[in-house]
């Protein structure tokens, strides 16, 4: 399976220099937690719920005032549409990251894969994602092998 066949196509975006109520109110009216923070074409960034309350209304910053790319985490963890979905949930395992951008051949956003996608296909995959990225520093196995082998043991 491939991740194109599991992703959440044309996610809502958000532009750097929108303010951070802006992408709260876009993150609500879309009922999701994460926005690609993209300026024209090209990725720059993720700005999830948590980045909005932990990087700015926690250190008191207005979020009417401080804008997206002063909260938003520039370094994106990403795959291609036509990725495997197993080698996909490696990465977001190896990242600790409950969403990642997809792209396509171009480098042009084209989904989000999250952890709810994952648990439509395979609920094993999405659950040692979920386990690891709530502990980033454990290792990337369970039961002695990896959770791609789990049922190739001894």
């Amino acid at each position: 399976m491939l991740v194109r066949d599991a992703m959440t196509r044309r996610p809502e975006t958000i532009a750097p220099g929108e303010t951070l109520a802006a992408a709260a109110r876009k993150m609500r009216a879309a009922g999701v937690g994460v926005l690609p923070v993209c300026e024209e074409e090209r990725l720059v960034g993720m700005l999830t719920d948590r980045d909005i309350v932990v990087r700015a209304i926690a250190a008191g910053e207005d979020p009417r005032g401080s804008v997206v790319r002063e909260a938003m985490t520039p370094q994106v963890v990403s795959c291609v549409e036509d990725e495997d979905l197993e080698a996909a949930a490696t990465l977001m395992d190896e990242h600790a990251v409950r969403r990642m951008a997809v792209v396509d051949a171009g480098g042009a956003l084209v989904g989000i894969l999250s952890v709810d996608d994952l648990a439509l296909f395979s609920r094993a995959l999405a659950g040692e994602v979920l386990e690891h990225s709530r502990e980033p520093g454990r290792p990337l196995e369970r039961g002695g092998y990896p959770w791609w082998q789990e049922d190739e043991g001894p």
